[in-house]
């Protein structure tokens, strides 16, 4: 029997690995003073150190609470998810996959605070004097795992709506 940690830790490991692997391939590319276009107009590589959260908010360099803040939030966003698995939340595909999305963007935006005190950013999107902030692969698990925890809620909400019940959760 397969344990009800084992697919959102498989999805959280390569979430993390990816986000690892490009993180340290950006830092040593060369990439800290100029952009690599990728799809000219569109899509850049850059190297940026974010100080803040996503999309920059409570970035300003004159704040020096943010590290610990920061690293303090993302553990206990990581012991809210375990803890989710634990009663047997992830024990739907969808909750599962959006904890696990979740958790691996977590643990990775986690270690670059406590290893440089910044995350590190590098996908550029832009058009047309728009500009998207720049942003990781651990943001993407964070922001898949979220839309799609929401989608889980939602349906959850529905299936209670329409039954009455709601799905036993196991507590070991």
């Amino acid at each position: 029997m397969r344990s009800k940690y084992t697919y959102p830790m498989i999805l959280a490991s390569i979430v993390l690995g990816l986000d690892l692997v490009t993180k340290l391939w950006v830092e040593s590319s060369g990439l800290r003073f100029e952009a690599m276009p990728v799809i000219p107009g569109f899509f850049d590589l850059v190297f940026v150190l974010n100080k803040g959260a996503a999309f920059g908010f409570l970035g300003d360099q004159s704040i020096d609470w943010q590290r610990p803040f920061f690293i303090c939030t993302s553990l206990l966003a990581c012991g809210v998810i375990l803890y989710l698995l634990k009663i047997g939340y992830g024990r739907e595909p969808l909750a599962s996959t959006g904890l696990g999305l979740l958790l691996g963007g977590a643990v990775g935006n986690l270690i670059d605070r406590i290893r440089i005190g910044y995350v590190v950013d590098f996908l550029d999107f832009h058009y047309d004097g728009w500009h998207w902030p720049a942003f990781n692969v651990a943001d993407i698990g964070i922001s898949c795992g979220v839309t799609i925890l929401l989608i889980s809620f939602y349906i959850t909400e529905r299936r209670t709506r329409r039954t009455g019940t709601r799905h036993e959760r196991e507590d070991s």
